[in-house]
């Protein structure tokens, strides 16, 4: 069988590595770019995911990336400390947690394939204009340089990212992308180390936030390469603008987190310290009620684009691919597959997206804030050690990274490869 895959992004990439370890060998990955560039900054890679690379033979290449975070922990836009918690195998996890620049994720992605399906698998400068359903077969419609490519295919994957061709395609009248008034402004900086080395920060609240997390380790200076987000609500632009490769001027960034000096960070001096700042809005999709017709699917931000609260949405791709190839390999039909992907993959990628709009794990810091807007002495003045303990277990639970689930799961890799 032929598998067109559209995008060769995170998800199209792993989606097409976990269906050639699951035995299939015609695949191909379209991209509508000319030439395929390490794009984006820093991203997490939560357990579960680290897993899915790992199984695909790929742990320690990726761990080589970046580095492992020991602790998350969450403050007020004063610096002070609201929840805490270990992260990776510092929280018994069998897989760590991985911090990384996307592109340079992307582009080991992309070696891995080359190297396993061969160098012409993935072929750029295609971007498709439509996807013909027959009875048997999809035919997919790219445009290039030289004119329209037409691909015959037993199933096509569209992993084409929030703005997907093939989302489009059969929700005409869907729009823009969802933005919830928040933008966000991501760099990476070498600052001086701050608290252990090894901590994600979150501090703030549903109105502006700042998060910061080393992608390397401290060198012999104390100094360690850091990537952030700084977030605030606006009167910005919209969706359509959504774009992780806009460049903007730092200095209005600087003025609104001019404040933000915690003592053991600060936020100024690692917003100035970076070597340019990227601007995109808050965006997500209403999730839709179904993703596959004919014999063509969608998978990552194409399917359920969310906001990026709980570091989800690279882990979210990369699960959709694992879990597809692995009902291919396994269902008697390419129906059947798909049906058993959807029944897997929508229903929780459905409550996720509206979990992150509720700002998921980061509710704590929007509940600090509604109960002691200017600060408290002890954090379970305000919220009770339960419910912090609730909150965070909950979106492990919903996420599907709750250590105990998924340190006993089965494994996605299918048990009969040959095929």
């Amino acid at each position: 069988m032929t598998i067109v895959i559209i995008g060769a992004g995170i998800g199209g990439l792993t989606a097409a590595l976990s269906l050639r370890q699951a035995g299939f060998r015609d695949i191909r990955v379209y991209d509508r770019v000319a030439e395929l560039r390490p794009l984006g900054v820093g991203i997490n890679l939560l357990p579960h995911a680290v897993r899915e690379l790992s199984e695909l033979g790929l742990g320690e290449r990726v761990a080589e990336l970046g580095t492992a975070p020991g602790t998350l922990a969450y403050f007020n836009r004063y610096g002070q400390p609201i929840w805490r918690e270990p992260r990776g195998l510092d929280a018994g996890y069998r897989w760590p947690q991985l911090s990384v620049y996307r592109g340079r994720l992307q582009l080991a992605l992309l070696d891995a394939v080359r190297e396993r399906l061969g160098a012409d698998t993935v072929r750029p400068g295609h971007r498709l204009t439509t996807v013909e359903h027959g009875p048997h077969t999809d035919v997919a419609c790219f445009d290039t340089a030289d004119g329209e490519v037409r691909v015959e295919a037993g199933l096509v994957i569209g992993a084409d990212g929030i703005h997907s061709a093939l989302r489009r395609q059969h929700h005409p009248d869907e729009g823009e992308p969802v933005w919830n008034g928040l933008t966000l402004w991501r760099g990476t900086a070498t600052v001086p180390a701050y608290l252990d080395g090894r901590t994600m920060i979150m501090a703030g609240d549903g109105e502006q936030k700042f998060v910061a997390y080393p992608v390397g380790a401290p060198d012999a200076t104390g100094h360690a390469r850091v990537n952030f987000i700084a977030e605030r609500r606006t009167g910005g632009t919209g969706g359509a603008s959504a774009d992780w490769n806009r460049a903007v001027d730092p200095a209005p960034v600087l003025d609104l987190f001019r404040d933000w000096r915690f003592g053991w960070l600060d936020v100024p001096a690692v917003i100035a310290a970076a070597d340019e700042i990227l601007e995109y809005p808050m965006v997500d999709r209403d999730p839709i009620d179904r993703w596959t017709h004919g014999h063509s699917t969608l998978l990552g931000d194409a399917a359920h684009p969310m906001y990026p609260n709980g570091s989800n949405g690279a882990s979210q791709a990369i699960l959709d691919a694992r879990t597809l190839a692995y009902h291919l390999a396994t269902a008697p039909t390419t129906e059947q597959a798909l049906a058993a992907y959807e029944a897997d993959r929508r229903p929780a990628t459905t409550a996720l997206v509206l979990s992150n709009r509720r700002q998921g794990p980061e509710q704590v810091m929007v509940l600090a804030h509604e109960r002691a807007p200017g600060g408290f002495d002890d954090i379970h003045d305000v919220i009770p050690a339960a419910e912090l303990t609730e909150i965070a277990t909950g979106y492990k639970r919903a996420a599907g990274f709750h250590p105990d689930a998924l340190n006993t799961r089965p494994s996605l890799t299918p048990p009969d490869p040959a095929r």
